[in-house]
């Protein structure tokens, strides 16, 4: 078993790239190098002579000024199926902005000619930064729309489509643009997602390991402590050999934790029955458990080992029981004692993490938990393993 136990907020954004806080910025210098299509217009007005020279060339240099500042401080819309999505803030500044644009476009037109009509894309571009909904759309179309009458119109103008495809190209391109940030930004976030869902499976998994590892290592320790204390004056040499036992297993369980936290934990289920019997016995509760295990399917047996150890846990600690027995066959593991159930019925016995976590590793390998209580005493844990698969 292996992963990341203990990874933090900052593990989990680890797992995902971050995007630089630069790469905005970068992408809207870039998206301003556009601007060099407005070169036709310029050069047809500074071409011109006197007041049209000075009055063409200003409207082109204030249209550009207002485009720059519309595009740098105007927050970018996504698309949805619904057309653009509405940007952030108020929408008057917006709107503002783009009558004010719209109305320097006009006169550069009135003033430049046809080769003015460029700052038409520049315009319908802005109204997708600008308004929400289908509205960017409409716009674009009525440009185009309203060049073709003006060029089969207007007395000098050419007849061609060209402003017509460069508005539809433009507007196409800028919301492909937009539907590649908007899967980008979901990829990232559902990596968030999915690292965050690893992140807190895996302290769940830290969490029940370690509550069933500690609760019946201390649970053993505790016993062979209270058995050590009673011999001390009446067995010394056994007393002594139950505190060499305390050690070895403080050390066995330090052992383990260790292995958990670093997510390599094994578990063996003829070590956890080894273990188990002579737990039982150091606590005086005469034990019956299966000799060998070699039936068992591979894929259950650690389930059944950490069945074991629980279940035998809760009988040291809780049950007051003089008898344990453990059968495991082709249907699955039963584990039964004879102690006393708690008021509250077995609700009270199994509402612990330790049966709760039993009951999600049981699922995670196709297998079912339930813990009842026996009449007229006794308590049992029953793993059915439901997956015909996993059975021996």
């Amino acid at each position: 078993m292996t992963g990341r136990p203990w990874a933090s907020r900052r593990d989990e954004d680890d797992l995902v790239a971050p995007v630089p806080a630069s790469a905005g910025v970068a992408r809207r210098l870039i998206g301003l190098i556009w601007v060099v299509y407005l070169l036709e217009p310029l050069v047809t007005a500074w071409r011109t002579t006197g007041a049209d020279r000075v009055a063409g060339v200003g409207l082109l240099a204030l249209f550009v000024v207002v485009y720059v500042w519309h595009y740098v401080v105007s927050p970018l819309p996504g698309v949805s199926r619904s057309g653009v999505t509405t940007p952030e803030g108020g929408p008057w500044p917006r709107a503002l902005r783009f009558a004010l644009l719209s109305a320097l476009s006009a006169g550069c037109v009135l003033v430049i000619g046809q080769t003015a009509t460029a700052t038409w894309v520049f315009v319908a571009v802005s109204a997708m930064w600008t308004f929400g909904g289908w509205v960017p759309y409409v716009i674009a179309v009525g440009l185009a729309a309203l060049y073709e009458v003006l060029a089969h119109r207007v007395p000098g103008w050419e007849r061609d489509n060209s402003l017509s495809f460069a508005i539809a190209f433009a507007v196409l391109a800028i919301t492909s643009g937009m539907v590649a940030v908007r899967r980008s930004r979901d990829l990232a976030e559902a990596q968030r997602e999915n690292a965050r869902l690893a992140v807190e499976d895996e302290r769940n998994r830290v969490a029940r390991d370690l509550h069933d590892i500690l609760g019946h290592s201390l649970t053993v320790i505790r016993v062979k402590a209270e058995l050590a204390a009673r011999l001390v004056d009446l067995d010394p040499a056994r007393a002594k050999a139950e505190v060499e036992e305390v050690e070895s297993l403080a050390r066995e369980a330090l052992a383990d934790v260790r292995g958990a936290v670093e997510g390599f934990r094994e578990i063996s289920l003829a070590g956890e029955i080894a273990r188990a019997r002579a737990a039982l016995s150091s606590a005086g509760i005469e034990a019956d458990l299966p000799r060998r295990v070699d039936g068992v399917a591979p894929d259950l047996r650690e389930l059944y080992a950490w069945t074991v150890r629980e279940g035998v846990t809760n009988v040291i600690r809780h049950s007051g029981a003089s008898t344990c027995r453990v059968t495991i066959d082709d249907g699955g593991l039963r584990l039964a004692d004879d102690g006393r159930v708690p008021p509250g019925g077995p609700a009270a016995r199994s509402a612990g993490h330790g049966l709760r976590g039993l009951a999600e590793r049981a699922r995670t390998a196709g297998a079912v938990l339930t813990a009842r209580r026996l009449e007229p005493r006794g308590f049992e844990i029953v793993v059915s393993a439901t997956d015909t698969g996993s059975r021996p």
